[in-house]
């Protein structure tokens, strides 16, 4: 409560959260302006019975469930860039400019990543408005300049999100996309409790309250997740230079729990939507086949239980793939051994190396099994609950509180820079 009260203390500090919560609410004003011919009761109706909409609209910040300008949000960009981490393992050149080039290889990364964006956006869009025609959401355009001008509004309203949560970023108080993707599940909070309100009956009491437990359960469980870490000691020998000595000090490596974040998420449900993008593009081609992939999918979608068990099996596997992407333990042991760092007990260079290995694949199991179980906690909860408005999305709580602690680092952060300012 002291933190808040200085925040708004603080002129700078109170202009940039000011800046901050106006460029939101500019945000949620274009996720609110529907593009033309949406059927709001079919499309209310599509999303209850699809969760992987529902999923997808978390990373649209809300405006995929409007069929908004903004329906796409910023997971075009979330994809450019994971497409631009993948490319740094087949090109060293990429890996060069990311890993090496420091803060200036890093900008050019995520400029072509933004580059990468616009024909991602043109895809998504066009994908994603055939699904919905198809599925009676909207109404088809009569010409085909009609279909064009939708995915260039969509388009374009992706962009205009992208620029706003940078413009969010530079304000240096919590990262814009992931602020973006927080306002839009904030947004739908009084919409959820109010579908639970309405849908009480005091028979329901036990599940309503053996929800909020799992609820409290599971915030508790993603803070752990987020938060967990393995700290590896590491010592650095003592090294003599002239007259002076360095080194002969004790540290550690810190190795996240969850050391992938969201990513094994979107890859898992890329993975399960490229179905349905398949029949979409086979309808042009053959009607038949697209009818008889759509119905296969609608089959498998149905099955709750298999679509449980191959969602986990997905988020398990991407968060190894992904780490293994994200921490190179030979990289990391060779840097260590130039600056004089070993752990105790573990010879310098290949020893080292394999001992990182080992210590990784172990933690990730558990982060990739916590993972997982949030990623299908929907399932779990109406399964036992038996109750369809009693739906708590653990990737949901995942991102709020993961953006909450980044956002308080960072304010905490420039309150302490200011408190030494005062102290000179």
């Amino acid at each position: 409560m002291n933190k808040l009260i200085q925040i708004f203390k603080i002129p700078d500090l109170r202009r940039k959260v000011l800046i901050v919560l106006g460029l939101l609410v500019a945000f949620r004003l274009l996720a609110n302006i529907p593009i033309p011919g949406v059927d709001i009761m079919r499309l209310r109706d599509l999303f209850q019975s699809n969760q992987l909409l529902g999923f997808l609209n978390l990373f649209s910040g809300g405006g995929l469930s409007n069929l908004s300008l903004a329906m796409l949000g910023v997971g075009p960009y979330i994809t450019a860039t994971i497409i631009m981490q993948l490319l740094t393992i087949i090109f060293p050149k990429f890996k060069e400019m990311y890993y090496e080039d420091g803060a200036r290889g890093q900008a050019k990364f995520n400029q072509y990543s933004r580059i990468l964006t616009v024909p991602l956006a043109l895809l998504q869009s066009y994908g994603f408005l055939n699904i919905l025609v198809s599925q009676g959401a909207i109404t088809r355009p009569d010409t085909a300049w009609g279909l064009v001008a939708n995915v260039l509004a969509v388009t374009a309203g992706s962009m205009l999100t992208l620029w706003l949560g940078e413009l969010i970023s530079e304000q240096k108080i919590g990262n814009g996309v992931s602020l973006i993707i927080l306002a839009g599940i904030v947004s739908g909070l009084p919409r959820s409790i109010q579908q639970a309100w309405n849908g009480y009956q005091p028979s329901l009491l036990p599940a309503y309250i053996g929800f909020v437990i799992v609820l409290v359960l599971v915030i508790a469980g993603v803070v752990y997740l987020n938060e967990g870490e393995r700290k590896i000691p590491v010592t650095y020998a003592r090294r003599v230079r002239g007259i002076k000595m360095f080194g002969g000090v004790s540290s550690y490596l810190p190795l996240k729990v969850n050391q992938a974040g969201m990513i094994p998420l979107i890859f898992a449900i890329s993975v399960l939507l490229f179905p349905q993008f398949i029949a979409q593009i086979s309808s042009v081609f053959s009607p038949a086949l697209a009818l008889t992939l759509n119905g296969w999918v609608s089959k498998f979608m149905a099955n709750q239980i298999l679509y449980g068990i191959v969602y986990f099996a997905l988020v398990f596997a991407f968060t190894y793939f992904y780490t293994a992407i994200t921490f190179n333990p030979e990289e990391i042991a060779k840097n260590l051994q130039r600056g004089g760092g070993f752990v105790p007990g573990i010879r310098p260079g290949e020893a080292t190396s394999k001992f990182f290995s080992s210590i990784v694949n172990k933690v990730t199991f558990f982060g990739a099994g916590f993972l997982g179980l949030i990623a299908i906690l929907p399932i779990i909860v109406q399964y036992i609950t038996k109750v369809s408005v009693l739906n708590v999305s653990g990737t949901a709580l995942l991102i709020v509180v993961a953006v909450a602690l980044e956002s308080m680092r960072q304010i905490s952060s420039q309150l302490t820079v200011r408190e030494y300012e005062g102290i000179e």
